[in-house]
């Protein structure tokens, strides 16, 4: 890659410089004005899920398996019961004969056969289950692995307008958090409805083959326990969701306030973004509690129900036994059966609320994957053998909204070679004419175009390949400076590296250092300068050897010995390429062979610095404001 990144903190503002809140402010999406009230209308659960099992398609064949498997391993285990309560029927008649006398005594010979026979049906049972288990928790983790795959693809198809209005919080959380949602309930219950759905079925058959009196007893608790499903899942429901939304909230007030800790810190903002995050984490506390507590309640409640119906059947079945309209064993299996029954039943109810916070978390991620994209490529790119450097704006209108254009009829040429500087107020559009060129944005009407090919004509990456960028918010890596430098092309060797850093004149800085080129830079790099860090970004930029230069002038915050350096990288850099400067101080660009004087995203002046002074317009004011003080 052959650009220079900008700091993935800073979002800009429509008119191209750091708005005043920024993408991380409240008016994004993740932010406290963007978050779900209480109230909100639950989503699209049945469409949600229709999704998630059109998702599950290509591991149908898997999943086949794991339902073959689940079914022999629940009827394994429902057949046990039945075969046992013959060995109970067995031993009870003939301890009654020997009571009697009328018996030859208890056959424990054909009771140690049954008991035999039950064990091998229970080993099975568990043999199917962890077969069934494996497969699951392979199809789960390959689900995860297509989702956080999909989801990083998303991302860098996404136009930059997304993320100049969603916090990065609220990107992560998906990406993690909604992400492992998924994982866990496909890995732990979507077996569970299988075998447990397979076992209500199974029991009633096994059930309804012994007493049908019994088993319409027992089915009496099932509208109860409907009703009170239904009813803890109205209430639940959007509980959940609030649930999984609040998460995504905290992690972008915590990334954003981590993110920006110094500047926090130094005036003073600890106690408001811990009233902030208090705010956001007691909504997060009273929707969690309040989903947990009411899936909570299922349990114990289906619980309870059970036994009222454990209780009937015993009664029930001691009348019949009496009436010897069953046998012992029929009733030992029978009562078997119906705590097996309640079991399923509970974990259906229980499975039915983990499902709403699944449903939740998939949603958020598929509502990720379908947001809009950038324009796809041109499918017969332009291919230029060698790039000149000339650059033109015709007729170039843009806004960021199309009722709210901020570039009008625009037209400008650069020759090859020229330096181009663009100045003006903060928000005048300087930054916005950089993201055109680099087409990060696409112009409403009008065209930009590179040796007279327009720049929807090529690639988005072979158009970035012909321009370097040097940002004002320089941009470097948790890892080794040979490494940093090297992302402007990663094929470099070690010299060509190194000759780029000694063009940059940051070569000698960093033999200063205990490790040298070998030295990793912190995440927030602050083991080195800011002035050695844009140092850095030029050795970057020299190393990629582009035709094209976009320069973000940085030398405001250094000081004066690596101002002096930097300005002598830039000059290095700009040698032989075309180069289009933001200024910011105009005695730097008095030089330049053309000068674009914005304000408001228009054009207002342009021409050498020599005539604009002459013309005592905007540009003169603007050049003399800085050494006399005025205010513009």
């Amino acid at each position: 890659m052959n650009t220079q990144s900008s700091n993935p903190t800073t979002n800009p503002s429509p008119l191209g410089g750091r708005g005043p809140m920024g993408g991380h402010g409240p008016i994004g999406r993740g932010g406290p004005m963007g978050m779900m009230m209480k109230g909100e209308k639950p989503r699209d659960f049945k469409g949600t899920m229709l999704k998630l099992i059109k998702y599950l398609n290509s591991y149908k064949v898997a999943i086949a398996i794991v339902l073959v498997f689940a079914i022999a391993s629940t009827i394994a285990s429902i057949v046990g019961p039945k075969i046992l309560g013959k060995a109970t029927t067995k031993l009870f008649e003939g301890v009654m004969s020997q009571i009697a006398g009328t018996g030859s005594g208890i056959d424990f010979a054909y009771i140690g056969h049954i008991i035999i026979l039950t064990l091998t049906l229970y080993l099975l049972s568990s043999l199917f289950s962890y077969i069934q288990g494996w497969i699951m928790s392979s199809v789960s983790m390959n689900i995860t692995y297509r989702f956080r795959k999909d989801i990083a693809e998303k991302i860098n198809r996404m136009p930059l307008r997304y993320f100049d209005g969603t916090n990065h919080g609220e990107v992560l959380s998906r990406i993690t958090n909604d992400v492992d949602t998924v994982s866990q309930t496909l890995n732990q219950s979507l077996t569970q409805i299988i075998t447990s759905v397979i076992t209500v079925i199974g029991i009633l058959v096994m059930m309804f083959s012994i007493s049908w009196m019994m088993t319409l007893v027992a089915l009496l608790i099932i509208p109860l326990s409907m009703g009170i499903i239904g009813l803890v899942v109205s209430q639940s429901q959007g509980y959940f969701k609030q649930q999984q939304d609040y998460l995504g909230h905290v992690n972008g007030h915590v990334e954003e306030m981590y993110g920006g800790h110094v500047v926090m810190k130094a005036f003073n903002g600890e106690a408001k973004s811990v009233e902030t995050f208090d705010g956001i984490n007691n909504t997060l506390y009273g929707s969690a509690w309040k989903s947990q507590f009411l899936s909570g309640l299922m349990m114990p409640v289906m619980t309870f129900i059970g036994n009222l119906g454990y209780v009937a059947v015993c009664i029930l079945g001691g009348y019949l036994a009496i009436k010897n309209a069953i046998t012992v064993g029929d009733i030992q299996a029978f009562i078997q059966y119906v705590r097996s029954f309640t079991q399923p039943i509970a974990q259906l109810a229980n499975i039915s609320s983990v499902l709403q916070q699944t449903a939740a978390a998939a949603e958020r991620v598929f509502q990720f994957l379908a947001e809009p994209e950038e324009i796809p490529d041109t499918t017969t790119p332009v291919h230029l053998d060698s790039v000149e450097g000339r650059v033109d704006f015709k007729n170039v209108h843009f806004g960021y909204s199309p009722d709210k254009i901020i570039i009008n009829d625009f037209s400008f040429y650069a020759e090859p070679g020229q330096k181009i500087a663009i100045v003006g107020p903060t928000g005048a559009g300087k930054t916005t004419m950089v993201k055109l060129l680099m087409r990060f944005y696409d112009v409403n009407n009008g065209a930009i175009l590179v040796d007279g090919h327009n720049v929807k004509d090529f690639t988005r990456g072979d158009l970035r390949c012909m321009f370097g960028m040097v940002l004002q918010d320089t941009w470097l890596y948790n890892g080794p400076i040979m490494e940093n430098i090297r992302y402007g092309r990663s094929n470099a060797t070690d010299d060509e590296v190194i000759n780029a850093a000694k063009a940059s004149r940051v070569d000698h800085f960093v033999r200063t250092l205990p490790e040298g080129y070998n030295m990793v830079l912190n995440e927030e790099t602050t083991n080195i300068s800011q002035g050695q860090m844009q140092l850095m970004t030029i050795a970057r930029a020299i190393l990629a050897d582009p035709k094209i230069l976009i320069l973000d002038e940085a030398t405001s915050s250094v000081d004066t010995h690596t101002e002096v350096l930097i300005q002598k990288a830039m000059e290095t850099l700009m040698k032989g390429r075309t180069s289009f400067i933001i200024a910011h101080r105009l005695s730097t660009i008095r030089d330049a062979d053309w000068i674009l004087v914005m304000n408001n995203g228009d054009i207002v002046e342009q021409g050498k610095h020599t005539k604009l002074l002459a013309k005592k317009g905007f540009y003169a004011e603007l050049y003399n404001s800085q050494f006399e003080g005025k205010e513009i």
